[in-house]
């Protein structure tokens, strides 16, 4: 062990856009997996740090050189957002330090930004692309426009989403890109009104995502309009923080929900308790990573990166949140991932009683297969 102990990092958005999906709720998931993995490992104690990177690349990329120069961090669990997770990335690599992804959806991360030490653990905009555009196209949403936030996840889900809906048949009207942070939808739904697309495709996230949901059922844009809203990544906080009425039966794409199983169920009472709140499943994605991480440095007997992460992909992921999961060569953590429907209000049972699984797309389908892979440690 390098120091005599553990220590964990987390760079997430504390308080802006994200930190409803991430934030406060990531931190307690790894505390609760600390905790549950008795709080040691080879009888050393594991710490947990937090940063707020306040949606700033530089100030990201900053944090984790700190942290892995002078901070004795050996490990970075997750980035909130694409941006950040992308400079991180490029630290991680460099450092010759671990960083695993839940919060961020760039699927660059494991194509052209991939690297031995980096993994891509919850979702990515390939497999919520693929899984809501042909579920969409397929029940008679032919013809999509974009409104796409503008920065890196916003501009690949968009672009991934695209693709989809041509290789189903579909077509693509057009595409409009916001700023992140954007408070007022009203011209890109005006926008997305005018084109006369069957579908408007949401390629945001967080408060930009509840916002343009929110606004766009006050333009009745939705109900009575003609036009049906696909919210590329919704996360169970937006659909709550919205109501049924908003947001009864739109199809969206997530890789957990609290009310799968007898496991999941377990886990999101204790996290309820603790938070207030259900988990999502880049929080949920984070206790399942720190517990995959402490595991391998078990196994490892050492905290030395070559060797856990060794371990890492050689040890398949069985728990609540991914059953046979596994760490392939690109870095991408495959497992399987869910299309759900958000119930109506006559449908839910309780307040966070708010989804009904349509399907389950098995790993292999969900994200993206390694004959497409960028990445350069792929073997051809």
């Amino acid at each position: 062990m390098s120091d005599g102990k553990v220590r964990i990092g987390l760079i997430l958005d504390m308080s802006g856009v994200f930190a409803d999906v991430t934030g406060p709720g990531s931190a307690a998931a790894a505390t609760m997996a600390v905790e549950d993995f008795g709080g040691s490992v080879l009888g050393k104690p594991v710490e947990v740090v937090v940063a707020d990177h306040q949606n700033k690349a530089d100030v990201a990329a900053a944090t984790a050189r700190e942290w892995f120069d002078t901070g004795r961090v050996d490990a970075i669990l997750d980035v909130a957002a694409s941006a950040p997770a992308l400079a991180v990335a490029e630290i991680a690599r460099a450092k010759d330090r671990i960083a695993v992804f839940n919060g961020p959806g760039a699927v660059r991360l494991t194509n052209e930004a991939c690297s031995p030490v980096t993994v891509h653990y919850a979702y990515d905009t390939y497999a919520l692309a693929s899984a809501t555009g042909q579920a969409t196209v397929k029940a008679g949403g032919t013809s999509w426009y974009f409104i796409a936030a503008d920065y890196t996840f916003g501009q690949e889900l968009a672009r991934d989403a695209s693709a989809v809906v041509k290789a189903n048949g579909g077509s693509v009207l057009g595409e409009v890109r916001a700023p992140l942070n954007t408070a007022d939808f009203s011209s890109f739904l005006l926008q997305a009104q005018a084109s006369g697309a069957k579908v408007v495709g949401l390629a945001n996230a967080g408060r930009d995502t509840t916002n343009a949901i929110k606004q766009a059922a006050e333009f009745g844009l939705t109900q009575g309009g003609g036009q049906r809203l696909a919210a590329l990544l919704a996360y169970i906080n937006d659909v709550h923080s919205l109501g049924l009425p908003a947001t009864q039966g739109m199809l969206l794409t997530e890789g957990f929900y609290w009310d799968l199983d007898d496991g999941t169920r377990a886990f999101a009472k204790r996290f309820h308790a603790r938070t207030g709140r259900m988990p999502n499943m880049s929080q949920a994605g984070v206790y399942s990573a720190v517990t995959h991480y402490l595991k391998a440095v078990k196994a490892s007997g050492t905290d030395a990166t070559a060797p856990v992460m060794r371990a890492m992909r050689e040890t398949p992921i069985d728990d609540f949140y991914a059953r046979g999961g596994r760490i392939r060569a690109d870095g991408r953590m495959v497992h399987d991932m869910y299309l759900f429907q958000v119930k109506t209000p006559a449908e839910s049972t309780g307040e966070w009683d708010l989804y009904k699984r349509v399907a389950t797309i098995p790993g292999d389908q969900a994200f993206q297969p390694l004959s497409a892979s960028r990445c350069p440690l792929v073997k051809r």
